[in-house]
């Protein structure tokens, strides 16, 4: 079929040519910097994109650029990501900056720190997996990154062991992912700041929160827990589960077996995209080697604040997946009654991460705007700049809710195919190439007052 072009400036100096069994084009003037973004047909091989002006035929999936340099991935829409010229500016909705410095911990350790957005401070505690660079182009955390800086200043940051900060050092405990935490904190020159914890996180949140809290306004929990799974552990065979967990994680991590990929994939999020799997198995290339992801995970398993949780007096909202495989949803309640005055909300999915598809996304950022006060209605300036008329706002925001085309079809009376014809019109005034771009934008109106 012929490609659809999603975001193509009026000036763009660029002619294409198709013809059957994938798109030829030539380019003139293309700087390596900027992104074009075409939907086709293409065929499933991805051969390299020559840096030459003249370009020969190509069956290409998707190519992206990072930092000058040409790299290729595949998506799940086909779309293909062709460079575009210098001249010409990215939609505002798809500007996302951060600035990273670093803060050094007690015994020295370098901490990575990275920030983006404007307005009242939310840090998150850090967790396993992560690496605040490579976290800018991931399909599972740019969304987080894009909904929770809209109206604040979000900042995270690498532990010790992983993305950016020191790689090689000696203590791994969770004390010295304490001493972490209390670095990174004491850089924030705001006063007070909400504090989001995540999975592993939660538990770094609730020892912090209850050291200073004259320095914590709310605490977040999501698919957070109070003890580690070999603290938690009833019998010999969770025990034995809880370990042999860890030595999977020592032989298989970062491996190119498929198997030993989607078993880590799974655990955290089995209902991802093709493209979110891959990139989930990447990051566990990119993000620590296996003997400290082991040991990391190891450490984690002996958490226990349990008797910690009960002594906290803060605003805390706890959210937690029904059919979350990481950390079962049991733990999520034992949190909210041992936390007074907690607030508990069941969430509908299976993923330990939530993705910006699933309906779970919008009830939680919703609950979470609300529980900050920042529930009040306002258009963030991508959606008040779209133009959207009144039954495109209306489209958006059934999408936003996660219904897909054929049930938003069922909806409003009209074809599966005038509605994916509508969203293209609606892709490209927000200047977005996906239904999770748009969700986050859709999202940000909801969340922004």
């Amino acid at each position: 079929m012929p490609p659809r072009i999603l975001a193509q400036p009026k000036s763009f100096p660029m002619r294409f040519r198709f013809r059957c069994g994938g798109p030829r084009f030539h380019r003139r003037a293309i700087d390596r910097h900027d992104i074009l973004v075409v939907s086709t047909q293409a065929g499933p091989s991805i051969p390299r994109l020559a840096n030459q002006q003249n370009s020969r035929l190509h069956r290409i999936c998707s190519i992206t650029c990072r930092s000058g340099r040409t790299e290729r991935r595949i998506v799940r829409d086909r779309e293909i990501v062709l460079l575009r010229s210098p001249g010409l500016r990215y939609p505002r909705a798809m500007k996302l900056s951060q600035s990273i410095r670093f803060c050094t911990s007690a015994d020295g350790t370098r901490i990575a720190v990275a920030s983006c957005g404007n307005g009242p401070v939310i840090l998150r505690a850090a967790h396993w997996l992560s690496h605040v660079d490579y976290d800018l182009e991931s399909p599972v955390w740019r969304p987080w990154l894009q909904a929770l800086s809209v109206r604040n200043r979000f900042v995270r940051y690498d532990p010790r062991g992983c993305g950016l900060s020191d790689r090689h050092v000696a203590d791994l405990s969770v004390e010295a992912w304490h001493a972490d935490m209390e670095a990174v904190a004491a850089s924030i020159e705001e006063p007070r700041f909400v504090l989001l914890g995540l999975s592993q996180g939660g538990a770094l949140a609730i020892t912090y929160a209850l050291r200073h809290p004259e320095r914590v306004s709310h605490l977040v929990l999501l698919n957070a827990y109070a003890q580690g799974r070999r603290i938690r552990a009833r019998t010999e065979a969770e025990l034995l589960e809880a370990e042999t967990l860890v030595n999977f994680v020592r032989i298989g991590w970062g491996r190119d077996n498929p198997a030993f990929c989607r078993f880590f994939t799974n655990l955290f999020i089995p209902d991802g995209t093709p493209e979110q799997h891959r990139w989930w198995g990447d990051l566990e290339r990119t993000t620590a080697s296996a003997e400290v992801a082991a040991e990391l995970l190891s450490q984690m398993q002996g958490i226990d604040v349990s008797d910690l949780a009960g002594k906290l007096r803060l605003p805390t909202l706890i959210a937690h997946c029904r059919g979350d495989m990481r950390v079962p949803f049991d733990e999520g309640c034992r949190l909210a009654a041992a936390i007074p005055g907690a607030r508990f909300v069941p969430l509908e999915s299976k993923n330990h991460v939530l993705l910006p598809e699933e309906p779970a996304w919008a009830v939680f950022h919703a609950e979470l705007a609300a529980f900050l006060g920042q529930d009040r209605r306002v258009l963030p300036r991508a959606l008040r700049e779209a133009g959207l008329t009144p039954a495109e706002s209306a489209l958006l925001d059934l999408v936003a809710e996660g219904l897909d085309n054929r049930a938003i079809a069922e909806r409003l009376g009209k074809s599966v195919k005038t509605v994916r014809n509508q969203l293209s019109v609606i892709f490209s005034k927000l200047g977005v190439h996906s239904r999770s771009q748009a969700i986050v934008i859709a999202l940000s109106g909801r969340e922004a007052g």
